[in-house]
């Protein structure tokens, strides 16, 4: 067939025809009269190229799979090279999300700090905001908020889904080797959040077996600052992060001010189709938290 049927059956112009031919993809014969004539083989290195570039390969990385079609394969990806190169080519592709990954939470880091700088108190001022009436929440219907999750994920606080859910705010984790926030052992409620986590993380399977349908944890942390926590406390469930406390000014929520920030003071909600069904406010003992909404749900099972 000549150049421009192969054209009009591929559906690829005569110059990309033309630059294939140039790189040795698909490379017709020189007839006695000079015309090229391409065999019927063409139109599948045609499409295997337009297929393979559709997933971002380059030409140049066509060429296995041309090869394998040429061989008298039934398909361009039954060789050893090719599958080397799908492996290749998902490898720089793992590379490339990473490093984009890395650049997205420096960007979010920069916004979280800017955020808070914003909402800064008054230099030398602690001050923790009066506490939320529980029963004034309670019925309440949720915003309709979008926030980053520790999976990636990101979640409408008004659908958090079918059945029961638990969201329970808390104000900061700490890391190992970085300092907390001046003045935090003296703050009301400030402490215990590693401990309110991993009691969470302890009695995951029992809270579901109890009534809900999924846990997620909530503070005014970085996502990136986050997801140190769940995989260092290896946590079952998502963290949620609200640097603008986006939650707290639609709600009314109590949070707490240190020099440095403003956080969510601990509280936590039973959410049951977008609406506020209980509060646990305040929560005195953050280690022992999770039992205590265990107790809540298997006592109010639906």
């Amino acid at each position: 067939m000549r150049v421009g049927e192969l054209a009009r059956r591929t559906g690829v112009t005569v110059r990309a025809l033309r630059y294939y031919e140039a790189a040795g993809l698909v490379v017709p014969r020189r007839c006695a009269n000079g015309y090229r004539e391409y065999d019927p083989i063409a139109v599948r290195l045609v499409e295997q190229i337009r297929s393979l570039m559709a997933l971002g390969l380059p030409v140049e990385e066509t060429r296995p799979f041309v090869e394998c079609l040429v061989s008298g394969a039934d398909a361009g990806d039954l060789c050893p090279a090719s599958l080397a190169t799908y492996q290749r080519a998902i490898d720089q592709m793992e590379q490339r999300i990473a490093q984009l990954a890395e650049q997205r939470d420096r960007l979010r880091g920069r916004l979280d700090v800017a955020a808070q700088l914003m909402m800064r108190p008054q230099a030398g001022r602690r001050r923790v905001v009066a506490a939320v009436d529980p029963a004034r929440l309670v019925g309440t219907e949720l915003p309709d908020l979008e926030l980053v999750a520790t999976d990636a994920s990101r979640v409408r606080v008004q659908a958090l889904g079918h059945g029961r859910s638990v969201l329970f705010m808390y104000p900061l984790t700490g890391r190992p080797g970085v300092d907390l926030p001046q003045g935090w052992e003296t703050i009301p409620g400030a402490r215990g959040c590693t401990e309110q986590a991993c009691g969470f993380r302890d009695h995951h399977d029992d809270l579901l077996k109890a009534g809900a349908a999924r846990v997620y944890g909530l503070s005014a942390q970085s996502s990136g600052y986050q997801r140190e926590v769940v995989h260092r406390l290896r946590l079952p469930y998502p963290l949620l992060a609200d640097p603008r406390l986006t939650l707290a000014a639609a709600l009314g929520l109590p949070t707490l001010d240190t020099d440095e920030m403003t956080l969510y003071r601990r509280l936590t909600l039973i959410v049951a189709d977008g609406r506020v069904e209980h509060v646990f406010f305040p929560v005195e003992e953050p280690a022992g938290h999770a039992e205590q909404v265990m107790r809540w749900l298997v006592e109010h099972q639906a």
